[in-house]
């Protein structure tokens, strides 16, 4: 009787091959793609429970590779989203890594990391994130989403994915974030006058005042704060640089130049002044280009640094729960007065560098009233200080 194996015929290059693996209990399906440059057998492999199962795989697979893909079978969510922290963020800023790394490690990778990604459906994906929307604000919910969608498509660059899954579902509704709070008038005195003499009383005083950013000041120069009116010029700051990267502002339109009013002008004069005694006093050459708000090593300062003093100096300024507020809640207090004072939307959108009126309608407006005045005049008036 003929040996059976040797009347099959063998599986040619390229073909594919099913058999049975006892010591894994299940079919395995092989597609041979020849050999590797160091001669080291190179084939796919799937399994199943039945030969159907595994035909169907390989079906697949074969689509797969006609599109030039090579997905392995055992790349997973965990891999995917490592490899894409650790390639796809070059140039980033470290703050917006450790943000997405933090993310990742608590949402994605504890809920989805063994998952192949092969094998990822969408039905899974909607379960997870209506498991997260349970736990995470919209914000949060989208970037955990985001997360993932990236990685995937970082991994489809790289041939270890066919198709992302994550573009085929949508993010619901999360938990309802915080809510943005703004100072009162009466807030607003206070904290002006708290820890006055101090880097931290200049800071409060130039974000209310004036509306910059947090990412906008922290970088500032003292070359972009001209203090002295000239006949071309009011006293001014300009706001050209920020944290983000390459030291851009966030958009085209947050490039501007802002007056200040008579209380930013004393307060910062004396800080520069301050600050130019110090550089003598340690022996250090003043240059416009230091930082106006340096560390006491002449480094930029971090956000949680300032985070930090800002709640020392609100506790200073009698306020009970400190850490219920952030130094951003300066510049939608900035917004609020000024449109409480009868500042049009529209000049208050140009000020805070904003593209157009709705987010500073929706976000940052929180008392309404109609129009009439501007800017820095207008924060002459509502803090009145005849020093």
């Amino acid at each position: 009787m003929a040996d059976e194996s040797r009347s099959r015929p063998r599986a040619g290059h390229g073909d594919d091959s099913i058999y049975w693996d006892k010591s894994k209990n299940r079919y395995i399906g092989a597609i041979s793609l020849g050999y590797t440059p160091s001669g080291k057998r190179n084939r796919l492999k799937v399994s199943g429970k039945t030969k159907a199962d595994v035909r169907h795989k390989l079906r697949e697979l074969r689509k797969e590779l006609e599109q030039g893909v090579k997905a392995p079978a055992t790349y997973t969510v965990t891999q995917a989203v490592n490899d894409w922290l650790a390639q796809g963020l070059k140039g980033r800023e470290v703050s917006s890594v450790e943000t997405y790394r933090i993310l990742a490690d608590k949402h994605v990778i504890p809920c989805l990391g063994k998952a192949k990604l092969r094998t990822l459906e969408a039905d899974e994906l909607d379960e997870w994130l209506e498991d997260r929307s349970k736990v995470l604000a919209t914000q949060s919910l989208q970037m955990v989403h985001s997360i993932l969608r990236r990685s995937i498509s970082h991994a489809q660059r790289r041939g270890r994915a066919f198709r992302n899954v994550a573009e085929l579902v949508e993010v619901p509704e999360g938990r309802p974030g915080r809510p943005s709070k703004s100072l009162s008038l009466d807030q607003g005195d206070a904290v002006l006058r708290a820890k006055e003499g101090t880097w931290i009383h200049a800071y409060v005083v130039l974000s209310l005042l004036v509306g910059v950013r947090p990412e906008e000041a922290r970088p500032l120069t003292w070359t972009h704060v001209h203090l002295v009116a000239s006949d071309r010029a009011k006293p001014h700051v300009d706001v050209w640089r920020s944290v983000r990267r390459h030291g851009e502002t966030k958009t085209r339109k947050s490039r501007r130049s802002l007056a200040m009013p008579r209380q930013a002008v004393l307060v910062m004069t004396a800080h520069k002044a301050r600050e130019q005694a110090e550089c003598r006093t340690a022996g250090i050459e003043w240059t416009d280009e230091r930082l106006v708000f340096p560390t006491e090593t002449g480094e930029r300062r971090s956000a949680l640094n300032v985070r930090r003093n800002f709640r020392s100096l609100l506790k200073e300024a009698g306020f009970q729960n400190p850490k219920e507020w952030t130094s951003r809640e300066l510049r939608t207090s900035f917004v609020s007065l000024l449109s409480d004072h009868g500042i049009p939307i529209e000049v208050i959108a140009r000020l805070v560098g904003h593209h157009g009126t709705d987010t500073t309608e929706k976000v940052y407006r929180k008392q309404l009233r109609p129009i009439i005045s501007e800017g820095a005049e207008a924060m002459d008036e509502i803090f009145r200080n005849d020093g």
